[in-house]
């Protein structure tokens, strides 16, 4: 299944100010904005997180859209790094369509107040979530790299959870 054009959400070394970040994403995309990924949690890998899918968690990173033209070679950069490749046992990670949530403030005519938590049809299909302190926050289709199912058992059994769903607040 392939959705060409999708935003990417980054959780670890790919935010911005991680070292995969420079490596990869520097110059080569449109925007970057802070998102939450509803329905996983985050454990501590080697080095570097993984995006274990659980209703109850949720996960903070960066929304990224890459530049149009840096797209397909980005996405298979991006796939060799996380050692995915669709339907292969050994996968490491598997690249997964998920909604995540950017925040946007409410002074952009949405007419939302600052509700806590309500949603708001905008007549689009598009629930938004009202929140504290003026913002709101929408949801968008991304790419996501979730733990692959063998990885995810191993760390569901034996794994250490980050539990604030932050991997730059680890430390």
């Amino acid at each position: 299944m392939s959705a060409p054009g999708l935003p990417f959400f980054v959780y670890g070394t790919l935010r911005p100010g991680e070292v995969n970040h420079d490596l990869f994403l520097r110059g080569r995309t449109l925007r970057e904005e802070p998102a939450r990924l509803a329905g996983a949690v985050l454990y501590q890998g080697p080095g570097y997180p993984y995006a274990v899918e659980d209703r109850g968690g949720w996960v903070t990173g960066s929304l990224v859209t890459p530049l149009p033209q840096a797209y397909g070679e980005l996405l298979a950069e991006l796939d060799r790094l996380e050692e995915y490749a669709p339907g292969d046992p050994r996968n490491l990670y598997e690249r997964v369509t998920r909604e995540v949530r950017i925040d946007v403030e409410t002074g952009l005519g949405l007419g939302l107040g600052t509700g806590t938590g309500a949603g708001t049809e905008m007549g689009t299909g598009v629930t938004v979530e009202a929140r504290e302190g003026g913002s709101a926050s929408l949801p968008v289709r991304a790419w996501v790299y979730v733990a692959a199912p063998a990885v995810a058992a191993r760390l569901r059994a034996r794994g250490k959870l980050i539990e604030s769903g932050d991997w730059l607040a680890r430390r």
